[in-house]
């Protein structure tokens, strides 16, 4: 079995967590969901650092973030699919 890059949570979820120090541009990333133990592959555009969010899908400005099934923020300005999801691009709906 090949190394897991990315942990998604909820089947549903549009984000993963990079798991390991970091993505590079362009790499092919291994994902599991554990809600299912299910895997996909997706490629990451650029480096994004251990801890961090990787977009599963092109998301527009105002569509809400998915993570572990949660609604955790909305879209502040375009993330294509395999593209960091960090506070440059998502705020929480709270504030």
């Amino acid at each position: 079995m090949s190394q897991t890059d990315l942990i998604i949570h909820d089947e549903k979820d549009n984000v993963a967590v990079v798991v390991v120090e970091k993505t590079t541009k362009n790499q092919e990333c291994n994902g599991w969901i554990m809600e299912n133990d299910k895997t996909i592959n997706i490629t990451s555009i650029n480096e994004i650092p251990l801890g961090h969010k990787i977009a599963l899908q092109d998301l527009k400005e105002g569509d809400t973030i998915l993570k572990y099934g949660h609604d955790i923020g909305k879209v502040v300005k375009p993330i294509a699919k395999g593209d960091h999801v960090h506070v440059h691009n998502v705020k929480t709906k709270k504030w």
